[in-house]
């Protein structure tokens, strides 16, 4: 058994379809069909219900999938092994972000990251943190930065600073010039908040369910920069980190008293995946670094 089986298995198992599986290999279909026929008679099952429409994984298939799947991420990171400089005179790294991290973490992270090992390739993507356990677990990415909460059991997560939601309004709001607010005048606020599909609103709605607040939610987006610039042209108001507000000269933060809204940022890890030099200067860079903000906020 070789390595190409093992791909060809896996590309079948993603597509439920040989012909597609197939193209996305650049291999002909009779050829990946021969390589998995191989395959089942080496492993003495058939791995593949070919009955119906679609191609689906039989109990024996599922079962080698799983193994599979361990097998090449594991001949991945040991790739990555060999090639892991402890020097970090090279390097490669990928981290997953969720997006309200980018306006006041991600830059000056990445700038000391960057100064300190300008030779480190790094590759960074914004994404929901659902879908980034996921892309953790298969190996797409070597960490994440998301929130503290009920992660998948193969997922680790260590504390990396804690933040606070407050109210965000421009400056020309009828409550700009307050420090604070109570929960009352927020439920009277109309607001734009993010989108279901992140974790801040979820994490919103949750705390005004326990202090028994409604709020007028008028709008939503589905990106930071656009709750952003709503609130700065509009009378809406949102909840978003009060670090984010600092970064923005028309807008300012009112603290919601007495019950703030706290939550914890936290870095994601497959459990047990390989962790490069790269990887390490990373988290040790990103703990310097939400240090350094916690002092200033």
């Amino acid at each position: 058994m070789i390595l190409r089986h093992i791909n060809y298995f896996l590309a079948v198992a993603k597509h439920q379809n040989f012909t597609k599986a197939a193209a996305s290999l650049y291999v002909s279909q009779p050829a990946l069909s021969q390589q998995i026929k191989q395959l089942e008679e080496t492993l003495g099952a058939p791995l593949f219900d070919r009955s119906g429409r679609s191609v689906k994984l039989t109990d024996a298939g599922e079962v080698y999938a799983r193994y599979a799947q361990k097998a090449l991420q594991d001949l991945a990171e040991g790739k990555r092994a060999i090639h892991d400089v402890k020097n970090l005179s090279r390097g490669a790294l990928r981290v997953a972000i969720t997006p309200t991290f980018t306006t006041y973490l991600i830059g000056p992270l990445i700038k000391a990251f960057h100064q300190q090992y300008p030779n480190i390739s790094l590759s960074m993507e914004e994404m929901s943190q659902e879908r980034m356990e996921k892309r953790l677990l298969d190996d797409e990415f070597d960490l994440g930065i998301a929130f503290e909460g009920s992660h998948n059991t193969d997922i680790e997560a260590h504390n990396l600073l804690e933040e606070t939601l407050a109210l965000v309004v421009n400056k020309q709001h009828e409550l700009a010039q307050q420090s604070s607010i109570d929960l009352h005048t927020l439920n009277a606020q109309s607001l734009v908040l993010l989108s279901n599909e992140f974790a801040t609103r979820e994490q919103i709605e949750r705390h005004c369910r326990q202090h028994n607040v409604q709020p007028n939610v008028l709008m939503e987006a589905n990106s930071l920069s656009a709750v952003i610039e709503i609130v700065r042209y509009t009378q809406l108001a949102t909840l978003l980190p009060s670090n984010i507000a600092s970064k923005h000269e028309e807008l300012t933060a009112i603290t919601l008293a007495p019950s703030l809204l706290k939550r914890t940022a936290v870095i994601l890890q497959r459990h047990g995946s390989y962790q490069s030099a790269a990887t390490t200067a990373f988290i040790n860079q990103a703990h310097h670094t939400a240090a350094l903000i916690n002092t200033r906020s």
